[in-house]
C-alpha cells in the first residue's frame, strides 16, 4: 500500500537511497535537505509523487514549515525517517564546547524537532511510524567518537521512551542501529574534526584521523540494501522497536548484551545489603 514517507537528509547518502527506492516502490515521498536543489538532482528531478522542501533540522520553524508543506501536498504523513546527522570526530579534550553542543543539537535535538512537528499529524490520523537512524555507536562507545556516541546514546534513550508515549495513539517507533555503511557520513560535508590541539593527544589524533579518513567509501555495508530493508520494516504490521543493521553490528550488539548481563551479575554480589533497613 502506498504511504507518505517523510525523509530528512535526502540529498545524499542513505537518505537519497531511501527516497529513491520509496519512489520506485510507488510511495509518495517528502524529501528534505538544507539545499533542495541538491535533493532534486540526487533524485532525478521533479516527480508527481515527490515533494522536495528545504529543511534545517536544527530549526523548529523550518521543521513546522516542512511538515505543513507535506500535509498540504499529500494530506497526511505515514512514516517519518529521521536520517539527517553529522559526525563530530575527536578526543573529548580536543573537542570544543561549541563543537560538542553542535553535535548534540544536530543528532539529537534535530530529530526531536522534526518528530515534535510530525506527531500532531500522526495523532490526528491515529496512525504513523517514526524511524530514527541511530548507530551501533548508540550501544557501544569507542575511541575518537565521544561526541557522536553521546548524541546517539541520547537518541536511543529518547526513542525508547517515546515508544511508550505514542503507542496509545497507534504510532510505532523503530530505532535503526547500523554498523559501518557507505553512507557518506565520513565526507567533509558531514564530518567535523576537533578544533583544539593538545600535545599529549597529537600523535594519536594524527593516526586515528588518518584511519577514519581512509575508511570513507570502503565500509562493508551497502546503503542501497539498507534502504531496501528499511522499506520492508515500515511495511510490517508490528515493526520492531530496534533494528540492528549490518553483519558487523549484530555481533557487536550481542556482545554488548552479554557484557551488560555479566556486569549486572557482578553488581549483584557487590550490592548485597544496599537496601535501606531501619536501625535496630
Amino acid at each position: 500500500m502506498s504511504k507518505v514517507i517523510f525523509v530528512t537528509g535526502a540529498g545524499r547518502g542513505l537518505g537519497t537511497d531511501i527516497a529513491r527506492q520509496a519512489l520506485a516502490a510507488g510511495h509518495q515521498v517528502v524529501a528534505t535537505g538544507r539545499r533542495p536543489e541538491n535533493v532534486i538532482g540526487a533524485l532525478g528531478g521533479e516527480q508527481d509523487n515527490l515533494l522536495v522542501t528545504a529543511l534545517d533540522i536544527t530549526s523548529t520553524d523550518a521543521a513546522r514549515a516542512a511538515v505543513d508543506a507535506a500535509v498540504a501536498r499529500f494530506g497526511r504523513i505515514d512514516v517519518l525517517i529521521n536520517n539527517a546527522a553529522a559526525f563530530q570526530a575527536g578526543y573529548f579534550e580536543e573537542i570544543s564546547d561549541a563543537q560538542m553542543r553542535a553535535q548534540i543539537e544536530t543528532n539529537l535535538f534535530g530529530p526531536m524537532n522534526i518528530t515534535r512537528a510530525v506527531l500532531p499529524v500522526m495523532r490526528a490520523q491515529c496512525a504513523g511510524h517514526i524511524l530514527t537512524i541511530s548507530s551501533i555507536a548508540g550501544l557501544v562507545g569507542q575511541e575518537f567518537c565521544v561526541a557522536y556516541t553521546a548524541s546517539k546514546f541520547g537518541v536511543e534513550g529518547w526513542m525508547e521512551s517515546l515508544h511508550y508515549d505514542v503507542e496509545p495513539y497507534g504510532i510505532s517507533t523503530t530505532i535503526v542501529e547500523p554498523g559501518f555503511f557507505r553512507t557518506e557520513l565520513l565526507l567533509d560535508a558531514s564530518t567535523s574534526w576537533a578544533e583544539l590541539s593538545i600535545d599529549d593527544y597529537a600523535e594519536r589524533t594524527k593516526s586515528t584521523k588518518a584511519m577514519w579518513q581512509s575508511m570513507n567509501g570502503r565500509q562493508a555495508g551497502d546503503p542501497a540494501r539498507l534502504a531496501e530493508t528499511l522499506l520492508k520494516v515500515i511495511d510490517l504490521l508490528e515493526p520492531p522497536l530496534r533494528f540492528v543493521a549490518g553483519d558487523d553490528a549484530i555481533p557487536t550488539a550481542e556482545a554488548r548484551g552479554r557484557q551488560i548481563t555479566a556486569q549486572a551479575t557482578a553488581s549483584r554480589a557487590l550490592g548485597t545489603g544496599l537496601a535501606h533497613t531501619d536501625a535496630a
